[in-house]
Formats: structure tokens, C-alpha cells, sequence
């Protein structure tokens, strides 16, 4: 049973695990170990008082991995699923394993979604994104933002053609599809 007090059993004794496996068990000689007097295992010490922990409730059903049987006692809960982002995390954790790049992939074109969705719910509040002042672009122009870069060898200055075009980009296409939609809605009436 995951998520006990006790430490699991081994199935294979350490003079096995080191006659199969080169270099396994280098580190249980406690003088090469520098965290062994921490490293302690007393629950009493820690205060631990428990078999099992106590399950968190569970206020909407989470993601979990396929890998595991429960979902684990304690887990987050800022952000829970929303939107497409949410039905495409949703859909990473319960067809695909964590070992399997197209978990991972899903995951990432999931927070992509979300940060698109993030950036048009914006719009519908009272204060919407502004890509001037939130992107640091104002910063280039009044931090030694050119002279920083220059002459320092940096890794970044091979990408930085790119950064206008990635920042900026998404809103100019933004803008001209609202200029191009009003303009058809006037020209329809």
C-alpha cells in the first residue's frame, strides 16, 4: 500500500542488488553520505501520528495518472481544469501513461490553450492584458536592454529576431481580425 508511515520492503538484499547492478549501493556507507543524520527514520521525532494520511476531499473529480491505482491524499488544487485546456488535460491523464511523449505533448499544447483562453477572458474583464507594460517591452528602452546584450556573448541574441514576432505577433493578428470583423459588420449595414 503506497502512502504509509513504514518504509517498503525490498524484494532483493543490498549484496544482490550490488552483484547486479555496477556501482549500486556506493552511497550507503553513511561517511559518504552528507545528509545521513537527518536521514533518520522516527516517526515519533517528527510528529507523525499516522498509518495512512488523512485523503483530501475532493471537490471535482482530478487528473491522475494511469500508473497509479488511488489519486494521492494530498494534491493541488489552484487551477482546477477549465475549458478546452481543461478537456485536453483531462483527456493526456486518462488515455496516456507519464512515460509516453504524447502525455507530455498534450500537456504542453493544453497550457498553450490555456494561456489563449487566459488572454481573451481578459478582453471580457475590466482590465484586460497589455502586452506594453506586461511584456517588458518598455524595459528594452529604459534598462540598457540593447547594450546588455551586445558584445556579451549571450545565447539569447540567436533567438532575439524571433521575440518581436512571438510577443507581438499573436496581438497584431488579434487586432487586424477584430479591424477586418468590425469592417465587415459596417459595410453590412
Amino acid at each position: 500500500m503506497p502512502y504509509t508511515a513504514e518504509q517498503p520492503k525490498r524484494r532483493e538484499s543490498n549484496d544482490d542488488l550490488r552483484a547486479r547492478i555496477p556501482g549500486w549501493g556506493a552511497d550507503l556507507d553513511p561517511k559518504n553520505r552528507p545528509a545521513v543524520p537527518r536521514e533518520r527514520f522516527d516517526p515519533a521525532a517528527t510528529g507523525a501520528h499516522w498509518d495512512f494520511p488523512d485523503r483530501q476531499p475532493e471537490k471535482w473529480p482530478r487528473e491522475r495518472s494511469v500508473e497509479h491505482k488511488m489519486l494521492t491524499p494530498v494534491f493541488g488544487t489552484t487551477v482546477p481544469p477549465r475549458g478546452v485546456s481543461g478537456v485536453l488535460r483531462k483527456y493526456a491523464y486518462r488515455e496516456y501513461s507519464e512515460g509516453q511523449a504524447a502525455h507530455w505533448l498534450i500537456l504542453l499544447a493544453a497550457d498553450r490553450v490555456d494561456a489563449v483562453e487566459s488572454h481573451l477572458l481578459s478582453f471580457a474583464s475590466l482590465r484586460p492584458d497589455n502586452p506594453i507594460t506586461e511584456t517588458g517591452v518598455l524595459s528594452e528602452l529604459t534598462r540598457h536592454g540593447y547594450s546588455s546584450r551586445v558584445g556579451r556573448n549571450r545565447a539569447d541574441v540567436k533567438h532575439q529576431w524571433m521575440d518581436p514576432i512571438l510577443v507581438a505577433g499573436p496581438w497584431v493578428l488579434a487586432a487586424g481580425l477584430l479591424y477586418t470583423t468590425v469592417r465587415a459588420l459596417a459595410r453590412r449595414r
